[in-house]
């Protein structure tokens, strides 16, 4: 049986305590010389923090006190095995299970009787305080250094920090630009082949309230005490028409909700010479043969796939016949209800079996191995269990969301008149009627598919949108 010395410093206790991982060894093996417990194999995390057990070392340790090759472990203190109370306690239970005896050099313990286990707990109890204590000291200097207006990060594009304090630097003038550019319109793609700055750095720029002379705390921003690059209202400029992960707003109404159906690329716009908008796959050319389509087009066929639902019963009805089915009460839903039961009733029957497992091993009557490997194995399957009651119950959220959506829907097409209100309705107006109600437009050579939102996909002839259809190697 082996002898392992556990050694472990964080670089700030190393600092402040001079108790390094060669000291902390060489004290171990003076101790274990004196109580002849043979050679020792030291094991080692140096910088690491003793919060939690996730430590190569400590695997590693843990892993041979698995294996039944460790009799004694020896620590410089208790706490450089763990500064979590909960994980002493686990870490005793352990040691206790595989009859693996524990030293601490600076602590006399005894875990074989109830009063050297108090004591255990007790110092375990000291080294979480110390490490919540330090938890609750750094919160309250970076807290203090926010309500002084410091940053508490490192310094941004535009700024360098000296002595704790941001000050302007030589890309103060780029990040301005950035941010005049973008107020008038352009992309991060031509910022970046305007000004040098990488798309991504643009992007977090842009982002960014450092500039305005906030600092940033938790998640929110507070005031600074830096000088501010830009002003609110060159800041609001560019976000005007944006919002956090979409595109800024195209003149043409169906831009972002176009999508070949070939390739399943999102389409692009682009202007005839006589100034007439067509939607084009942008992988046209390399690949993809999908003909362009005149936005005009696409607007009719989204607007009759607007109207059937508004104007065809049948239709609706359809189409609650197929969505419906996946409901919490309809047949799809009892099945699922059924099969929750049964995979409930397997997942206990599997945790049964792990609990009779390790009453097994504890009670050695089966080796580590084949504990191991058979409770692995049952967790696995628990595992796969749950994770497909999760999946299914997500499947069936979503499924009843769709039904929802599509009565709401449905009840507000049956209500309009569609065509009329998109002929009264101003540019911005259609917008928004697009944005609420439309999913999806996608190109085929031969037809068009509208997603009205909730409803399934509806096929749209050209014929029906005034469109000649060419095949695919013409196009309109």
């Amino acid at each position: 049986m082996l002898t392992v010395a556990y050694c472990r410093v964080s670089t700030e206790e190393q600092a402040e305590e001079g108790s390094s991982i060669a000291g902390q060894a060489d004290k171990l093996r003076v101790y274990a010389e004196l109580h002849d417990l043979g050679d020792v194999v030291v094991i080692t995390d140096p910088g690491l923090s003793g919060k939690n057990l996730e430590r190569p070392g400590l695997q590693r340790l843990l892993e041979m006190v698995g294996n039944g090759h460790v009799g004694h472990i020896l620590v410089w203190r208790l706490d450089r095995l763990s500064r979590n109370l909960g994980d002493l306690s686990a870490l005793a239970d352990v040691f206790l299970a595989k009859g693996v005896t524990l030293h601490s050099f600076t602590e006399k313990l005894d875990l074989s009787t109830a009063t050297g286990r108090m004591f255990y707990n007790v110092l375990g109890s000291f080294a979480q305080f110390y490490r919540e204590q330090l938890a609750e000291n750094v919160r309250m200097g970076m807290h203090q250094a926010i309500q002084q207006g410091r940053w508490i990060n490192r310094a941004k594009t535009g700024y360098d920090m000296r002595d704790g304090v941001l000050v302007l630097n030589d890309q103060a003038p780029v990040v301005r630009e950035i941010f005049r550019l973008r107020a008038e319109g352009l992309s991060h793609q031509r910022i970046e082949e305007r000004t040098g700055v990488k798309y991504s750095t643009v992007r977090l720029i842009l982002q960014s309230r450092i500039y305005l002379g906030e600092v940033l705390y938790n998640g929110e921003w507070f005031p600074g005490s830096h000088q501010p690059l830009i002003s609110l209202e060159e800041f609001e400029a560019a976000h005007r028409g944006s919002v956090p992960g979409r595109r800024r707003l195209s003149r043409e109404i169906l831009s972002g909700r176009v999508r070949c159906g070939l390739c399943h690329r999102l389409a692009a716009v682009e202007y005839r010479q006589n100034g007439e908008p067509v939607f084009r796959c942008k992988h046209r050319g390399q690949g993809c043969a999908m003909p362009r389509r005149a936005a005009w087009a696409l607007e009719r066929a989204v607007l009759l796939g607007m109207r059937l639902l508004g104007d065809d019963a049948a239709l609706r009805e359809a189409i609650r016949c197929e969505i419906g089915t996946g409901g919490a009460q309809g047949p799809k839903g009892r099945a699922t209800g059924r099969a929750d039961a049964r995979r409930d009733a397997r997942v206990a029957e599997l945790e049964t079996k792990r609990r009779k497992l390790l009453e097994l091993h504890y009670a050695d009557k089966i080796g580590s191995d084949l504990y191991a490997e058979e409770e692995l194995r049952l967790r696995q399957q628990i595992d796969l269990a749950k994770s497909e009651q999760i999946r299914e119950q997500e499947a069936l959220r979503q499924a009843d969301d769709v039904v929802q959506r599509f009565e709401e829907v449905a009840a507000l097409l049956a209500q309009l008149n569609v065509e009329a209100v998109w002929k009264e309705a101003t540019q911005d107006e259609r917008r928004v009627l697009v944005h609420e109600l439309l999913e999806e437009v996608a190109l085929f050579p031969d037809h068009l598919e509208v997603v009205v939102s909730g409803a399934p996909r509806l096929n749209v002839t050209l014929e029906e949108v005034g469109v000649q259809n060419r095949g695919v190697r013409g196009g309109t």
